[in-house]
């Protein structure tokens, strides 16, 4: 197609398409003459393929997680929770696309959420509608298509997180449900305060580049509250404890969080939604967090245990990337250090001290993410460079950070608890004895090797 087809095209769709089609509500929008108009000479070529690239990476996390969890599981639930990972897939991308782009990114006139009219089906969206109001505080220069595709992986990743902490206390069922319910009433209310340039979060002051709250501290301190809800695993012996809670391949465990460091670098590199400078920040702060979190937890497991492991370096290298999450465009390369430095400590403290009060979190998602991600928002009103993208460090600015992290481990934990609640008023959600310990169809052992460990706790 030739360029004067093409521009020829851009002024018909600008002469139709300027202003939203709302589906209802139409009252309730305000200034829809703020909306970005259907101009293709405004779309940036350069950071158009770096978010494109972005969205690879980080769709590319999900199976990368799914590898990671079921490394750390017992073999007997390897299938089940690469099957809850990998179904977020399914489920949160339905929901996003219905009304959770709307519910996340759309306008509002009280700063709570977005209407759910802005962008149904992900209509008013375009490849010549560049992104902006309501969902960005300025006129970008990528598609606004682009960037409700790209927020949707954010979302896939989020719930499926959660899955690690209440691992062989879950029927399938009341998980899907789960998912949808949890998108709507948990993450996208989060990612319209502290993202939508009309949350009250955001206009507040609160700051978060790449999910530190929206993701890290809403995924983890959600796994706290589901397995308050759920209890903790039943075993017959010690033994079988240790059995279940030992890595069953730590194959899986590194080629896991292989996947998941590169899929980070679209997942923090490409949240500024351009090819620039902060983009640059933030893909390197990211790298030396993590390697930093890497080294500092391999210390600590040192000193506590008597020798470092695999799977302790792998965690290490998670904590890093999760805790500088919200700081990564915001902070020079010597402040990331120092972020991964401390989160090793933190979220290795985070985990004994869960173990000391006995929650049984499988996969130490609380320790990890919630733990770390509210280290990192915190941090980061200390740490915050005004030279890199606007936001300098003070003490009113840690302190809106510090209200807004707990608030969200707050909200986050009390809201999962009471949607399993109401689920499972509706349906059971943890599985019978039977259920988990009947024979498969087809044997997934030889005869001869030991049975595998049967456990569930049934409420």
């Amino acid at each position: 197609r030739s360029e004067t087809q093409l521009a020829l095209q851009c002024v018909e769709r600008k002469s139709d398409m300027s202003k939203p089609t709302y589906l209802g509500f139409p009252d309730s929008l305000d200034h829809p003459e703020r909306w970005p108009p259907n101009d293709c000479s405004l779309i940036d070529s350069g950071d158009t393929a770096w978010v494109l690239s972005s969205s690879a990476l980080v769709f590319f996390m999900t199976p990368g997680l799914a590898f990671f969890y079921a490394g750390l599981i017992h073999r007997r639930s390897v299938i089940t929770i690469m099957m809850q990972v990998f179904v977020s897939l399914g489920v949160t991308t339905a929901v996003w696309f219905l009304i959770g782009f709307s519910l996340a990114f759309g306008e509002t006139s009280r700063s709570i959420i977005g209407n759910p009219s802005s962008y149904p089906f992900f209509l008013n969206l375009d490849v010549c509608t560049p992104v902006g109001y309501p969902m960005w505080p300025t006129t970008g220069r990528i598609p606004g298509l682009l960037f409700a595709g790209y927020q949707m992986l954010f979302a896939v990743i989020t719930p499926a997180v959660i899955a690690g902490a209440f691992a062989d206390r879950f029927r399938f069922g009341p998980f899907l449900l789960f998912l949808a319910l949890w998108v709507i009433l948990v993450y996208c209310p989060f990612a319209h305060w502290v993202w939508n340039s009309n949350g009250y979060l955001f206009q507040w002051g609160v700051r978060d580049f790449a999910g530190g709250i929206v993701v890290h501290i809403a995924a983890g301190w959600s796994a706290l509250g589901s397995v308050l809800f759920t209890g903790s695993r039943h075993f017959d012996s010690e033994h079988d404890r240790v059995i279940a809670n030992t890595p069953h391949n730590r194959t899986f465990v590194a080629l896991g969080v292989g996947i998941l460091w590169f899929g980070w670098c679209g997942f923090n590199g490409g949240a500024g939604g351009a090819a620039n400078g902060v983009e640059a920040f933030a893909l390197t702060n990211s790298c030396i967090s993590a390697g930093a979190g890497m080294l500092t937890w391999l210390a600590v497991e040192q000193h506590h245990t008597g020798k470092p492991s695999l799977v302790g370096a792998c965690i290490g290298l998670v904590c890093g990337l999760a805790t500088v999450g919200c700081s990564a465009g915001y902070i020079r390369p010597w402040a990331a250090f120092l972020v991964g430095s401390v989160a090793g400590p933190w979220c290795y403290a985070a985990i004994e001290l869960r173990k000391a009060f006995k929650l049984d979190d499988a996969l130490d998602v609380w320790g990890v993410h919630g733990a770390g991600g509210l280290l990192g928002s915190t941090l980061l009103g200390c740490l915050a460079d005004e030279g890199i993208n606007g936001m300098g460090r003070s003490g009113a600015f840690f302190g809106k950070q510090l209200c807004a992290s707990v608030w969200t481990a707050f909200y986050s934990c009390a809201m999962t608890y009471l949607i399993l609640t109401l689920i499972n008023l509706v349906t059971p959600i943890l599985p019978t004895k039977d259920q988990v310990c009947a024979p498969r169809r087809a044997p997934l052992f030889p005869t001869n090797a030991p049975q595998p460990i049967c456990f569930v706790r049934i409420r």
